[in-house]
């Protein structure tokens, strides 16, 4: 099943900036080996912790399509979302100017096609292939670790 854009509606943010939102989209970046999922983590720019592609909600854009933006602007990603929403983490965003903001993040399985390494994030971010349980064991937010652990990738 490919997920249409025509299948979700553009986000409005007219109604309350970015920060109040408090969603955010998700990358889950994955390749099939040997009919096995390998997941694409990245490190975080502020901990170098192993994190998938995330962020904000974009004027106009789908929740799919700003998952799609993550995975360019953070990993170099180019692929295709595959399917409906995996499920929602949940976690505690590091402000600088203020108070933490608790978030919650809807998971999108994204197929990789192509991985550039020139991307807007490059210099500040590493990226790894990994097999599901080893990508599991790196995970901190134990909500996407079961996640990933359960993901299964749609048939081609």
């Amino acid at each position: 099943m490919t997920l249409q854009t025509a299948d979700q509606l553009p986000i409005s943010l007219d109604i309350a900036d970015k920060r109040s939102v408090r969603t955010q989209f998700a990358a889950l970046c994955y390749r099939m080996v040997k009919n096995k999922p390998e997941i694409l983590l990245i490190t975080s720019r502020e901990t170098g912790r192993w994190v998938i592609p995330k962020g904000w909600p974009m004027e106009g854009k789908t929740p799919a399509e700003c998952a799609l933006i993550e995975a360019w602007e953070e990993a170099g990603v180019t692929g295709r979302v595959t399917g409906p929403c995996l499920g929602l983490y949940t976690y505690m965003k590091a402000m600088p100017n203020g108070p933490d903001l608790p978030c919650a993040v809807m998971v999108f399985p994204v197929l990789v096609q192509k991985l550039s390494d020139d991307f807007p994030e490059a210099s500040e971010r590493r990226r790894k292939w990994m097999r599901r349980k080893k990508a599991v064991d790196r995970i901190d937010e134990a909500e996407l670790s079961h996640m990933m652990m359960h993901f299964e990738p749609p048939a081609r």
